[in-house]
């Protein structure tokens, strides 16, 4: 027989889910900022947040492109399997072009481009286009985020200087909540001075009859924020713990006494609004030409070889890097308490959805 605790429990396990999977509806949901100060909020983050994200790692701001041209591989494939939208272009005999979906590969390239030296980089604000992402609370086929490489040296290449890196990001991540926290007194921290690092394979080995995404919400609700090591290789199960594409970041690599893989990773928050672990950042130590060469051929993609960015990095003519993505709408949407990454960007939502989220106090923009 049921008890009614059970039976509420239930109902609002139910108002989560509907024909979008992914949309969340938090109980008696109520914005903690209204529209226009939500609005100078977003503006106030973004400042603050890549003004010290570029201090702390000594990072230089360039122009990015929306567009660049097909079949040279410098547009990413992400999981390897997102295709990016497509045009011509009339005024160039028709040149076929590409919306970027992400700037991983463009700005090792811009890198050696400007010649900079170990411990310098770039960042840039980077605006994409995803029509294959699936649209709920955290996803968008608008995607913008603050892109970041920056020039590294052999010695760096191992987890100890990722680990920095990522404790460095972390910081600021922090720094800003505070910020928040100041600007607006209704927004408590929640966030943890310290982050957590843990390894797929630890993982698999944590939870064995969880999937990934169980995994990771499990862990990141107990530390609260959580750095997931090695994305990409397969695990002991024959599957990766989640895609990566083979020729940005190095998931292949031996990286400690254990055999664990990978010089890459996601940085996660649990983000109790939508009772969740929220990714944030995605980063790590990139490919050389071996690390290149061997996950090209995992993934059966040699023919890219040809292609006129990784023939520039077979042949030694970009540096060693490591970069990443920051989510923008992310990071804001977390500081703010929002329900829905709609409230933060404006983007194109099923109508159904927007009438759902309405109804819910959610106003998508």
């Amino acid at each position: 027989m049921k008890t009614i605790q059970s039976t509420i429990e239930e109902k609002q396990e139910l108002e989560k889910i509907d024909k979008f999977s992914g949309l969340l509806i938090p109980q008696k949901y109520k914005s903690l900022l209204d529209l226009p100060i939500t609005e100078l909020a977003i503006l106030k983050i973004k400042d603050f947040f890549q003004t010290n994200l570029s201090f702390e790692l000594n990072l230089t701001r360039v122009s990015a492109p929306l567009i660049v041209k097909s079949g040279t591989g410098i547009n990413d494939q992400l999981n390897g399997i997102e295709k990016p939208v497509s045009f011509k272009i009339k005024a160039m005999n028709e040149m076929k072009v590409e919306i970027v979906q992400s700037l991983a590969k463009w700005k090792r390239m811009r890198l050696a481009d400007y010649q900079f030296k170990p411990g310098h980089g770039i960042y840039t604000d980077m605006n994409a286009i995803r029509p294959d992402e699936e649209l709920d609370s955290i996803h968008s086929l608008y995607v913008d985020q603050w892109d970041w490489e920056r020039v590294i040296s052999v010695g760096d290449r191992n987890l100890k200087f990722l680990k920095s890196i990522v404790e460095t990001i972390y910081s600021t991540i922090v720094r800003t909540e505070k910020y928040v926290s100041f600007l607006y007194s209704q927004i408590k921290p929640i966030l943890p001075d310290k982050i957590h690092f843990v390894h797929t394979e630890e993982l698999e080995d944590l939870y064995p009859k969880l999937t990934p995404k169980e995994r990771e919400y499990q862990i990141t609700k107990k530390y609260g924020a959580v750095f997931v090591i090695g994305i990409g290789s397969d695990l002991k199960n024959g599957s990766p713990h989640d895609g990566r594409s083979p020729d940005y970041d190095d998931w292949s690599s031996i990286n400690n006494e254990k055999g664990y893989k990978g010089l890459n990773g996601d940085i996660l928050v649990y983000y109790p609004i939508l009772d969740i672990a929220l990714e944030l950042s995605s980063m790590g130590v990139r490919v050389d030409p071996n690390s290149l060469k061997a996950q090209l051929e995992t993934r059966g993609c040699q023919e890219r070889k040809d292609l006129l960015f990784h023939k520039k990095l077979l042949n030694g003519k970009l540096p060693l890097s490591i970069g990443g993505g920051i989510g923008q709408s992310r990071l804001c949407m977390f500081f703010l308490r929002k329900a829905h990454i709609g409230e933060i960007q404006t983007s194109i939502w099923p109508m159904e959805m927007r009438k759902k989220c309405k109804k819910s106090n959610i106003l998508l923009l």
